[in-house]
């Protein structure tokens, strides 16, 4: 099988000839394992039996520079700063009133150069299961546009100012993805984004507050990508397992990264429960084992966690982040992936 038929059959739920592998890195990671295997970016996601290939827009906005402090800025305007994606230096809707939120200075989607991606998702030549579409971190700029703490407050003596920076942000984001999709949508496997729910003792908001401000907006990104006929796959660190039923309830095709160090995770609970009805992608813990441990213990809680996760389908093989951190031992990271493709196989 190509790596994308295995990674739809396992979306569809059917068990292919191996349980498809996903790698996701930190920059700092990926620069080390380059350097230290010599390979290229291409050899290395080979190397690892990566299954997934990812295609982004470009930023063309007319942006100011970066303060000196800042590192990064978000699409809303929102300079960072500090280790990794960093903290937002200010949260300019805090004080804001309902008006000002509508006349805050949103960008334009068009901003978003999509104009290559078609091609550039086409150069794989089909072989390997494509991802595209908006990041959509909406839940994310909520926060930094208000404060968590001034966000959790708002909730409760303003939902409509809530609701309001809501819609502002997802409109800018299913826009942006349909401009991708309708330049490229034929090129185009899954439609992945991403919104940290979870902590690592549960979710960061209560599932009843979920479903009024969350799930109709993941609701709508998920019809979306359908009306392109994509699978739509989020990206949700920590524990969340009290709102998994509603993402499931909206038509979410599949769960990633899954950490099983968190509360609620447990992944033998989870398979049962939903492992008919949602696509599972990472479980291999990088928090714990992938750092600390050795190269066999890695192959064996690798093996274990197959064992939990692959029977059926409905599964994807990875670390249980996004971002394998700079100080994992690559030889680590070489056995789980090693790992997968050993034991990884279905029978026939």
């Amino acid at each position: 099988m190509t790596s994308r038929e295995r990674v739809l059959a396992a979306f569809d739920h059917g068990e292919p000839d191996r349980v498809p592998a996903w790698c996701g890195a930190s920059e700092e990671f990926w620069a080390k394992a380059k350097r230290e295997l010599n390979l290229d970016d291409e050899g290395l996601r080979q190397r690892f039996g990566d299954d997934f290939r990812r295609v982004f827009a470009r930023d063309t906005g007319p942006h100011a520079p970066l303060s000196q402090e800042a590192t990064s800025r978000t699409p809303f305007g929102i300079e960072r700063a500090g280790l990794g994606y960093g903290q937002p230096l200010s949260h300019p809707l805090a004080e804001a009133s309902l008006r000002e939120v509508h006349d805050y200075p949103w960008p334009d989607p068009a901003w978003m150069d999509v104009s290559h991606v078609r091609d550039e998702a086409a150069s794989y030549g089909g072989e390997y299961a494509i991802l595209g579409g908006d990041w959509s971190p909406f839940w994310h700029d909520l926060i930094d546009l208000l404060g968590m703490e001034t966000m959790y407050l708002k909730m409760y003596d303003q939902p409509e100012l809530i609701d309001a920076i809501i819609q502002h942000t997802v409109d800018y984001y299913a826009a942006v993805s349909q401009r991708i999709f309708d330049a490229a949508a034929e090129a185009i496997d899954i439609f992945f984004i991403g919104n940290d729910l979870g902590s690592q003792r549960g979710p960061l908001l209560s599932e009843p507050m979920f479903r009024r401000f969350l799930l109709p907006h993941f609701k709508r990104l998920v019809e979306l990508g359908h009306d392109y006929g994509l699978k739509v796959m989020m990206h949700c660190c920590g524990g969340f397992y009290d709102l998994i039923p509603g993402l499931i309830e909206i038509g979410m095709d599949g769960l990633h990264a899954i950490q099983p160090s968190c509360s609620g995770m447990d992944l033998a609970r989870l398979k049962t429960e939903f492992g008919e009805q949602i696509l599972f992608n990472g479980a291999i813990d990088s928090h714990h084992v992938l750092i600390k441990g050795t190269p066999e213990s890695v192959r064996q809680d690798t093996r274990q966690v197959l064992e939990i996760m692959m029977p059926g389908g409905g599964y994807v093989a990875g670390a249980s982040h996004d971002s394998i951190l700079e100080e994992t031992p690559l030889e680590n990271v070489l056995a789980m992936f090693d790992a997968i493709q050993e034991f990884g196989v279905y029978a026939r």
